[in-house]
């Protein structure tokens, strides 16, 4: 990571950059080397009434520090002007952008949390194994996602979620989709104007790693989606999940299909209560194993259930799904349907919020649901990818092992 910290002395004009950067007179260079779609801090000793800072001409922020960072190759005029009675003060450089040394991935590299609320694929989607700590679950969770490997992890009940990242930041593109990520959403045949079948939507947060540590600890934004405005989304909804009794008697139901209807009890913000029942499909454990602690809560926006019971006995429901902008909502096919404009970024007060792009994303299980033999509402996911960044051709093989191939099936 290259950082650059312009040290401002009136007596001497004298530039101090990081461990990263060694110090240059001002004199001699005043041009600084990144790579794309990596970050540039710049933070001006000097303090003042005012900042502006502008690019080739264009003005890009009025805060005292900046992260310059660009998608695309070539040289940037970069100007600070420090806007003060007393000491103002105008300091112009250039930045080249240059290809990456190694080519960026557009899929995802790392994981950084994996949180699932319970589930019914909960300790399945990634598997629990005896001994398993946190660490372990969350390498299996980076390897199930990571790349192309296209492994589902499910997130489990409302609020449980997965952090990941890329190898580079991905830069918002104005007026175009930035990421897309892939569910297991399918629709169901019997009407298929209604676009409903296994909807499970999950919403997307986004953050800027603007303290430059590599760690996802800075302010987390919503993604708006068609519901965002919606009388029905609950926002700062909350909801605790108990360990269940293991001591407690099971209690099915009446149809054969759920073999503990009180399960896992939770509560909610909203003076709510009620279980996660567990169904004779998954017998495993729901609770997340790996955690010591007798009760999970998650925090975030609730979407209004979009479940119905078109059987009207519990044995066939259909999970609609909304119009745009929640994972898992409609079938991968969908590209567009399953596509995130950063710009759609949201602050916790609803504000609309320009982010130059974003290091960390996080999905989360957006519905508090449980629909009968088919479970809880869960999100899944398998994989993410940066959409500036076009996935690698396939190599066609090679017509000689083909054809060797062949004759190799022929003998046997």
């Amino acid at each position: 990571m290259n950082k650059l910290f312009i040290v401002i002395l009136l007596a001497a004009t004298i530039c101090s950059c990081s461990d990263d950067i060694p110090t240059v007179n001002l004199g001699i260079d005043d041009n600084y080397r990144i790579a794309r779609m990596q970050k540039l801090p710049l933070h001006p000793a000097l303090s003042g009434k005012e900042y502006r800072w502008t690019v080739n001409g264009k003005e890009m922020s009025d805060s005292r520090d900046y992260i310059f960072i660009s998608p695309d190759e070539g040289v940037y005029d970069v100007c600070i002007e420090i806007i003060d009675p007393d000491t103002p003060f105008e300091f112009s450089f250039t930045v080249t952008v240059m290809h990456e040394e190694v080519e960026y991935s557009p899929y995802i590299s790392r994981v950084y949390e994996y949180c699932p609320a319970p589930g019914q694929f909960v300790n399945e989607m990634p598997r629990y194994e005896d001994g398993d700590t946190y660490d372990d679950i969350l390498k299996k969770a980076e390897e199930s996602i990571s790349g192309t490997n296209d492994v589902m992890i499910s997130l489990g009940g409302f609020g449980g979620y997965v952090t990941f990242g890329f190898d580079h930041t991905v830069v918002d593109r104005p007026g175009q989709a930035d990421l897309r990520i892939w569910g297991n959403c399918f629709y169901e045949l019997t009407d298929p104007s209604k676009r409903g079948g296994s909807a499970e939507p999950g919403i997307v947060m986004v953050s800027f790693d603007s303290n430059c540590n590599g760690l996802p600890d800075d302010q987390w934004y919503e993604l708006a989606g068609s519901e965002y405005d919606s009388s029905a989304t609950i926002r700062n909804y909350s909801i605790t999940y108990s360990r269940p009794d293991e001591n407690a008697q099971p209690v099915a139901d009446n149809t054969g299909m759920l073999s503990d209807i009180y399960y896992i009890p939770w509560t909610d913000n909203q003076g709510q209560a009620g279980y996660m029942p567990k169904n004779i499909f998954h017998n495993q454990d729901y609770f997340p194993k790996w955690i010591d602690a007798e009760s999970i809560s998650f925090q975030g926006s609730c979407l209004a259930p979009n479940a119905k019971d078109l059987s009207g006995n519990g044995s066939y429901y259909v999970l609609y799904s909304y119009d745009w902008g929640y994972v898992d909502n409609h079938p991968n096919d969908y590209s567009d349907l399953n596509s995130f404009d950063i710009a759609n970024a949201r602050d916790s007060q609803g504000r609309s919020v320009k982010l130059p792009g974003v290091d960390f994303v996080r999905v989360y299980t957006g519905i508090n649901q449980y629909c009968g033999w088919l479970g809880e509402t869960s999100t899944e996911i398998c994989r993410a990818q940066d959409l500036s960044i076009s996935p690698a051709p396939l190599v066609p093989e090679d017509p000689i092992s083909q054809q060797s191939s062949i004759f190799q099936q022929s003998l046997n």
